[in-house]
């Protein structure tokens, strides 16, 4: 495993707080007060160590003041902090489970310990913030210089300190998913949400890029945990890590206010050589980047020893308020020694508990998250309706997990448009918290559209190097393919819904509040800027169809569609998705927007818009067309064949007819007029268009059936599914290396391209039903179709095991495709390392899209 000496990885702290009776144990082991032998492995003989102290909420002395007539904040003054389960002098040495804070002590559940000396309470299962010397709710006031600022407008009363919530309401769920050589575990209830990934090498396993890990990311703030191993002989791939499982509940985590516990087993000795607490923007740049860290962030994690043996990594944000910590203690009560800062453990059971205080998002269940009408789907595919709940919260719905634990625009709008048949409509429904969280993060300055925001620790991290002093988020506006996404969603909701079509006046008139910039601004303000911005943008091609006029990706960016990797599009620089499906989609739905009365400040829309569409939707197709006549197309195959020394049996001789596809974009690399590589993203024409230009649909339709139908390297088909792009077309104008099966965008599968192309050509056939279209009644070719939807479909059902995973890869054996996790493959050369999230939102996208019988 590729682990550089990043100066010291901790840096270890003397316990400089400690009251007179610390040497007692410090470590809570279970922070449900289940006792530790339900916690540990199966066993007759070991009835485990103690297990954990009563939790209590009693507070001596006044701990709230009136703010206002009717607005409660919670006021904890040092010395009530002090007394809080402060151990009498001269007490004898017992295992409480208990932290040390200061003088004082306290319980994971109970109280959040700031700057190692200041306790503050959770209330109703929410942990408050330090602000001076009060204790605050962030959903009811804001901290200015250590003053509490009541949210203006905000009328709500914080609720006093409560026995806890309803249990009802506070179910815990639990998930666990595996993908070799990476186990995945889900456990969240209303107070926290966490993922916890635990990598441990396989037999066949590259040693060079999988190592024994755990990871533990949380939504709240895109934050998390990532704590490196290896085995303390020496050898690698001898160690083996892994979670173990509870007896009593049947799973391996219990959840923690705001984080996660659970126990962690190592075969054998172990060295903790690398942890990294904060960001999983920080985590997903190591991983994936060259594998550095910032000193700003990596030095400010602290360790410190705990009496009972046990050990305690930290870390304070860089927001000098948020904090997150790691405790770790043997389950028999075995010592953590800490050598030259690097922990040290025997082979063993540990328990693990993660937590931190960032605020967290409101969460949807599963029956919020489905409509009335699908909830039947809840019992008939629990687990990917559990991780759609975890992906799903009230503000915003979430890309993937665990790299992509935040608010990405295209993912979720792609979301939407795939999953509406079955996501809840209305307010606190599932499609308008994503339309609100695009339309909220638009910069209105010019109507650009959020590809992905960034929060909490890297956040504050990004303003530091543009030398700002705040925590506001920021936006990624370089994708150019978001902008089209939203309107198309707006039209599908606010005009094709019956619950839209009602609620968008109401929803249209909020004032945006998560950006800075934006609060105040109302909602149809922005998405008009959005509008504005596209009608701007298409205008030039309509009065000169030539290829300057086409949308090109942002200056000096290399990237700005979905395949947004930097060799995604082999170097072009005008789309093909944008081009020839988005700018037209989103154009009709301008025009349908505007005839709904949703941008009355410009009625005219209605005609302009829509003639517009039909322009592009006729007229940009040809630029992207490759046509390669039989004899050149065999050379090609066989030529990359040699090249690439595909183990497979290639049949050139099988190409009967010219080769016809449409390529990745324009303008690539040292001039290329097309990208020349046959790829997926005909999905989108056929799943956000029906052209009416009858020989160009015709011979489109045509094209797509051919190549899906064909055995990759001839075409697009493999056992494990659809290659996404397939370079044995381009010659000496693409570089084979950049598409390769380990890379993101190479010969690999993505499951919502599978779902697209899917419900695409379903679209396609169902027009037959009420439109005269040619291609309907040439038999030969709507066999073609059909034929091609069928074998697309008996892929997706061969490999359903992988279709909420975000993108899978193959290895050739015994005369086979087999499929692999796309993190399991050594990068291209000049690379580095991509992981799979085992649950992508985009990749649920088969529980509302289903195979229609009719075309079997």
């Amino acid at each position: 495993m590729r682990l550089p000496f990043i100066g010291s990885i901790f840096r270890q702290t003397p316990d400089s707080h400690q009251g007179p009776d610390d040497d007692r144990a410090l470590l809570e082991d279970d922070a449900l007060n289940i006792p530790l032998e339900s916690n540990e492995p199966a066993s007759d003989s070991d009835p485990g160590p103690p297990g954990i102290a009563p939790r209590s909420r009693h507070y001596s002395g006044p701990s709230c003041i009136k703010l206002g007539p009717s607005v409660l904040i919670i006021t904890i003054l040092a010395a009530l902090l002090l007394a809080i389960q402060h151990p009498p002098s001269g007490s004898t040495r017992t295992n409480d489970g208990l932290l040390p804070c200061g003088g004082s002590r306290y319980s994971i559940n109970d109280h959040t310990c700031y700057h190692g000396n200041f306790l503050c309470p959770v209330v109703d299962r929410k942990r408050t913030l330090q602000c001076g010397n009060d204790c605050y709710l962030p959903q009811e006031f804001l901290c200015n210089g250590e003053q509490l600022v009541q949210i203006h407008g905000n009328n709500s009363t914080v609720k006093p300190p409560s026995n806890g919530a309803d249990p009802e309401s506070c179910t815990s769920r639990y998930l666990h998913l595996s993908d070799p050589p990476y186990e995945n575990y889900f456990m969240s209830d209303c107070s926290s949400a966490s993922q916890v990934v635990v990598t441990s090498p396989l037999a066949d396993s590259d040693l060079g890029i999988i190592g024994p890990r755990l990871l533990i990311a949380w939504p709240a703030g895109n934050s998390g945990i990532v704590a490196y191993f290896s085995p303390e002989n020496g050898v690698n791939g001898t160690l083996g890590i892994s979670l173990a499982n509870n007896a009593t509940t049947n799973h391996t985590l219990n959840p923690l206010i705001g984080g996660v516990s659970g126990v962690l087993s190592l075969n054998s000795s172990a060295i903790l050589d690398l942890a990294i607490l904060g960001s999983i923007r920080t985590i997903r740049q190591f991983i994936e980047g060259p594998s550095t860290i910032s000193p700003r962030i990596q030095d400010g994690i602290k360790v410190q020893q705990l009496p009972d043996g046990g050990i305690q990594l930290s870390r304070i944000w860089l927001d000098k308020i948020t904090e997150t910590f790691i405790t770790i203690h043997g389950l028999t009560g075995a010592s953590i020694p800490i050598n030259n800062g690097q922990p040290h453990f025997g082979a063993g059971a540990y328990v693990f508990n993660a937590w931190h205080n960032y605020p967290q998002l409101d969460q949807l269940g599963a029956t919020e998250v489905i409509n009335p009408a699908s909830q039947s789907i809840i019992s008939q595919n629990q687990d990917e309706v559990e991780s759609l709940a975890f992906l799903s919260y009230s503000s915003k719905v979430l890309a993937g997990a665990w790299r992509f634990l935040t608010y990405f625009g295209r993912d979720s709008l792609i979301s939407l448009l795939m999953l509406r048949p079955i996501l809840s409509e209305g307010g606190g429904g599932a499609i308008e918290a994503i339309i609100s969280a695009a339309i909220e993060r638009i910069d209105s300055k010019d109507g650009s559209v959020c590809h992905e925001e960034t929060i909490g620790d890297f956040a504050t991290y990004l303003n530091e190097q543009q030398g700002l002093d705040s925590t506001d988020p920021q936006c990624d506006y370089k994708m150019i393919d978001t902008d089209f996404f939203l309107l198309i969603t707006m039209n599908e909701y606010f005009v094709n819904s019956d619950v839209g079509k009602a609620r968008h006046e109401e929803f249209l008139a909020r004032n945006a509040s998560v950006l800075p910039a934006n609060r105040g601004i109302v909602y149809r303000d922005l998405a008009l800027a959005t509008a504005e911005k596209i009608m701007k943008l298409s205008a030039d091609f309509e009065q000169s169809p030539v290829k300057e006029n086409l949308i090109h990706l942002n200056q000096g960016e290399m990237v700005g569609q979905w395949r947004d990797s930097p060799n995604g599009l082999g170097g072009g620089r005008i789309p093909y998705d944008v081009n020839t499906a988005l700018v037209p989609a989103a154009l009709k739905a301008i025009a349908s927007l505007s005839n709904s009365g949703i941008f009355p400040s410009h009625a005219d829309w209605n005609t302009i818009a829509s003639k517009r569409a039909t322009f592009w939707e006729d007229n940009t197709l040809s630029f992207f067309q490759v046509n390669i006549a039989v004899d050149k197309a065999r050379e090609l195959v066989e030529n990359y064949v040699s090249a690439t020394g595909f183990p497979g049996e290639v049949n050139a001789t099988d190409l009967e007819a010219p080769v016809i596809f449409h390529g990745l974009a324009l303008d690539g690399k040292d001039h290329t007029p097309i990208v020349k590589v046959m790829n997926t993203d005909d999905c989108f024409r056929l799943f956000l268009l029906n052209s009416t230009d009858q020989t160009q649909l015709a011979t489109f339709l045509s094209s797509v059936a051919d190549n899906i139908l064909r055995p990759f390297p001839l075409g697009l088909s493999t056992p494990v599914g659809l290659v996404v792009s397939n370079p044995a077309y381009g010659g000496d104008t693409v570089i084979i290396k950049e598409f390769t099966e380990s890379a993101y965008h190479g010969t690999v599968v993505w499951s919502w391209q599978l779902a697209m192309m899917a419900s695409g050509l379903e679209r396609q056939l169902e027009r037959c039903d009420h439109e005269q279209l040619t291609y309907c009644t040439d038999e030969a070719l709507r066999k073609r179709v059909i034929e091609a939807y069928n074998h697309l479909w008996n892929l997706i059902e061969a490999n359903r095991g992988h279709l909420s995973s975000e993108v899978w890869s193959w290895v050739y054996r015994d005369g086979n495709f087999q499929y692999t996790p796309l993190g399991a493959l050594p990068p291209p050369e000049g690379q580095s390392p991509v992981e799979s999230d085992i649950r992508q939102l985009w990749s649920l996208a088969f529980l509302a899209v289903k195979r229609d019988e009719r075309w079997i």
